[in-house]
C-alpha cells in the first residue's frame, strides 16, 4: 500500500512537493523518476517484499516500462508462476508481477489480477501514460486534465500542489448535500475528478486522454445452482479470499465490529493463522446508562475477542477525541463525508499501527448479499404493489392495527421501482435541502439526473429491483463514502486496509443469487431485521451464538446526543451565521435545523453534521 503521484511534464520540485503532501501513505521509501515528458512520484509502504530490490518506481529489465503502483495483488504468486517461464524477476513482490504482466499482455493485463489497486504504468516504447483503479474502487486515484496537463494521485491534496485553481464544484455540492458523499466523477474541487471503478484512462503522445471501463457486472441472471450449493461456493471463495489477504511480510490484524461480517473475516484468519490474531475494537465514552446503547458492537467484539482467543486491542474515544482531531481527519479526508465515524476510524487506525501494517475489515457484505433496512422495505414495496387495490387496503389496515405504521409509510413511497425508491432511500429530503441551500446554488433535479443517467440508462435492467439497488450502493455508496473514508483514515497512518469480502469473485456470484435467498420477508421492525440470509447459512460455523442472535444494527456514535451538550458551543460556533458560507448555505434555515436538533425536535444528525465538515472542509482547502 503506497501513495502515487505524477504528471505529463518535467518538474522535480512538483513531484517532490506531491510526495511530500501523500508521505503519510508510504513512510518507507520515497523516489521520483523524471524526464522530457513525464514526472513519476512514489511513497512506499513495504508489505510484500521488504527488500529495496521491490522500491518503486520501478522499471523493466530492459527500461522501457515503468510502474508506480498502490495496492495488492493477491494471485500474484499463481501470475508469477506462469511468468517465471519467459521473465526473470529481480524481485519478490508483487509489483514486479504487474510489471511483467503489461509486457506480455498489454494494458489486458488488468483483467487477469484479483487484488485492490491504483497504479500508473509509462510506456516509453509507444510514449503512454495508463493509469487503472481496481474493479471495486478499494483504491483511489485522481486527476486532473485541462486539455495540456495533466496530473495525477492518490489523493487530491497532492494535485493542489500545482498551480490549480481552488473552486468548489457546484454540482458535486448539490450532489453532496443530498445523498451525503461525493459520488465519482465528480470531487468538491472544480476540475479534479475521481477515476471511476473498474476503469482505466490513457493519455498518449498526442496528449489525447481516452477513459475504458473494463469490467462490469450485466448478468443478472439467477444461478442454476441449488442454494445448499451456493452456500458452499460462498464459504469457498471466502476461505480463499481471506487466505489470499493474510499473505503478507508484515503483522496482519482484524478492525472487529459486533457484527457477522468482521467475525466472520476474524473466524477464516484464526483457522489459517498459526498464531493469535489480533483484533482491534473502537467503543465511546459516554454516561454508564447509555454504554450499552452505544457501546453494544463494542461489547460483542470483546466477546468474539475472547472466543477467538485473540490478541485484542480497544480504544474509547470521547467528545473531546473529536475536538482535538476533526481538522486532522478533514485534511486528510481531502473531501467532506458526513459520516461521523470518520474520527473514530482515525485514531484506531492509529492504534492498530504500533502493533501492524495491515488490517482485514468486513465491508462489502451489506451491499453483497443484501444487509440494509432498505433493501427490505423496497422489496416490500415491489410485492406491494403487484397487489389488487382492495388487498393493499386490507394489509394496511392490518399494519396499523398491529401498530406497525413505519412499514405502512415506506409502502406508501409509490410505485415506481425506479430513480425515485432509490432517492426516497438514499437521499435527504428535498425540502430539506432547497430550504438550507442558496437558491441560485439548490438545484432539485441533478440527484435525480444524476442517478438515472448512471444506472437506469440501459435499455435491460434487472427484473429482480433489489438486485439492481444493491448493485447500484455497490458501485456509488460503497466506493464513494465507505470504502474512502476507510483509505483515507487508516493510510494517514501508513496502515493498509483489506477487504476479502469484496473479492471480485464473490461480488459476481452474489449478482447471480435471487434476493429472495438473501432475505425473507416478514412484517418486522427494521430494527429487528437481519438480512443476508444465505451469506449467513454459508458462513455459519465462523459465527458464535452472542453474535448470531443479534438482531441488525449499524455501527453510530453518540455524535447526536454530544452535539447537544460536549460539543454543542463547537458545532454551534461552525453553522452560526458568522462563520457559515452564506453563499452556498441560508444561515437562517440552518439556525433553524440546527436548533430543532438540540431541542430534540427533530433529529437531524446527518445532514447537520454534513454541513459541519463542509464548511471544515471550505476553511481547509479553499480558503486556506
Amino acid at each position: 500500500m503506497c501513495g502515487i503521484n505524477g504528471f505529463n511534464f518535467e518538474s522535480r520540485d512538483l513531484i517532490i512537493k506531491m510526495n511530500e503532501v501523500t508521505k503519510h501513505r508510504g513512510p518507507d521509501q520515497t523516489d521520483v523518476f523524471v524526464s522530457d515528458n513525464i514526472s513519476l512520484g512514489f511513497n512506499r509502504l513495504a508489505i510484500i517484499d521488504l527488500s529495496e530490490k521491490a522500491n518503486q518506481p520501478m522499471w523493466d529489465d530492459r527500461h522501457e516500462v515503468a510502474i508506480i503502483f498502490n495496492g495488492e495483488i493477491y494471485n500474484f504468486q499463481d501470475l508469477r508462476e506462469d511468468l517465471k517461464k519467459k521473465y526473470v524477476f529481480q524481485s519478490n513482490s508483487d509489483t514486479e508481477v504487474i510489471l511483467n504482466l503489461y509486457k506480455e499482455y498489454g494494458i489486458d493485463c488488468v483483467n487477469k489480477l484479483n487484488g485492490m489497486f491504483a497504479f500508473a504504468i509509462w510506456d516509453i516504447r509507444t510514449q503512454d501514460l495508463w493509469i487503472v483503479r481496481d474493479r471495486m474502487g478499494i483504491k483511489p486515484l485522481y486527476y486532473f486534465y485541462d486539455g495540456k496537463q495533466f496530473i495525477f494521485s492518490s489523493e487530491i491534496k497532492a494535485i493542489l500542489e500545482h498551480d490549480i485553481k481552488r473552486q468548489v464544484d457546484v454540482e458535486a455540492f448539490n450532489l453532496y448535500m443530498h445523498v451525503l458523499y461525493v459520488p465519482e466523477p465528480h470531487t468538491m474541487f472544480a476540475g479534479i475528478k475521481k477515476l471511476p471503478l473498474a476503469s482505466y484512462l490513457r493519455l498518449n503522445k498526442g496528449n489525447k486522454l481516452s477513459l475504458t471501463k473494463y469490467w462490469k457486472i450485466d448478468d443478472f441472471s439467477n444461478t442454476d445452482l441449488s442454494k445448499h450449493e451456493i452456500e458452499e461456493k460462498i464459504l469457498s471463495l471466502f476461505q480463499d479470499s481471506v487466505r489470499r489477504q493474510l499473505v503478507s511480510d508484515r503483522p496482519v490484524g482484524v478492525f472487529l465490529s459486533g457484527g457477522i461480517d468482521s467475525t466472520a473475516v476474524l473466524g477464516v484468519a484464526s483457522e489459517c493463522s498459526g498464531e493469535k490474531v489480533s483484533t482491534f475494537s473502537v467503543g465511546f465514552d459516554v454516561k454508564s446508562s447509555q454504554a450499552e446503547k452505544f457501546n453494544a458492537d463494542f461489547f460483542l467484539a470483546r466477546q468474539t475477542a475472547k472466543y477467538y482467543n485473540t490478541v485484542h486491542h480497544e480504544l474509547t474515544i470521547g467528545a473531546r477525541d473529536v475536538i482535538d482531531n476533526i481538522e486532522k481527519v478533514v485534511w486528510h479526508l481531502g473531501e467532506p463525508d458526513f459520516n461521523p465515524t470518520a474520527v473514530a476510524q482515525f485514531l484506531l487506525s492509529k492504534m492498530a499501527k504500533q502493533d501492524v501494517a495491515v488490517v482485514l475489515g468486513g465491508d462489502g457484505g451489506d451491499e453483497l448479499f443484501g444487509g440494509y433496512p432498505r433493501y427490505y422495505y423496497s422489496r416490500l414495496l415491489s410485492y406491494y404493489h403487484k397487489m389488487p387495490s382492495a388487498l393493499r387496503r386490507t394489509l394496511e389496515t392490518a399494519l396499523k392495527a398491529a401498530g406497525k405504521e413505519d412499514i405502512v409509510s415506506k409502502l406508501m413511497l409509490g410505485s415506481n421501482s425506479g430513480v425515485e425508491r432509490i432517492l426516497a432511500f438514499l437521499s435527504q429530503k428535498p425540502s430539506l435541502i432547497s430550504d438550507i441551500l442558496q437558491k441560485n446554488i439548490f438545484n432539485k433535479d441533478l440527484t435525480s439526473q444524476y442517478f438515472t443517467k448512471k444506472y437506469f440508462h440501459e435499455a435491460s435492467l434487472p427484473k429482480d429491483f433489489e438486485k439492481h439497488f444493491m448493485n447500484i450502493d455497490r458501485q456509488s455508496w460503497l466506493v464513494d463514502e465507505s470504502l474512502f473514508r476507510t483509505d483515507t483514515m487508516t493510510m494517514a497512518w501508513g496502515l493498509e486496509q483489506r477487504v476479502p469480502i469484496l473479492d471480485y469473485r464473490l461480488v459476481e456470484l452474489a449478482n447471480k443469487i435471487p434476493t429472495s435467498w438473501k432475505m425473507h420477508l416478514s412484517y418486522k421492525k427494521p430494527a429487528e431485521f437481519q438480512g443476508k440470509d444465505i451469506w449467513r447459512g454459508a458462513i455459519n460455523k465462523y459465527i458464535p451464538d452472542h453474535v448470531a442472535k443479534e438482531k441488525k444494527r449499524g455501527w453510530f456514535t453518540p455524535m447526536a446526543k454530544w452535539m447537544r451538550d460536549d460539543l454543542h458551543d463547537f458545532v454551534g460556533d461552525i453553522v452560526s451565521p458568522n462563520n457559515l458560507n452564506s453563499d452556498f448555505f441560508d444561515a437562517n434555515a440552518v439556525q433553524k435545523v440546527w436548533q430543532d436538533h438540540v431541542n430534540g425536535k427533530v433529529y437531524n444528525l446527518n445532514i447537520i453534521w454534513a454541513i459541519v465538515m463542509w464548511q471544515l472542509w471550505y476553511n481547509e482547502f479553499i480558503v486556506y
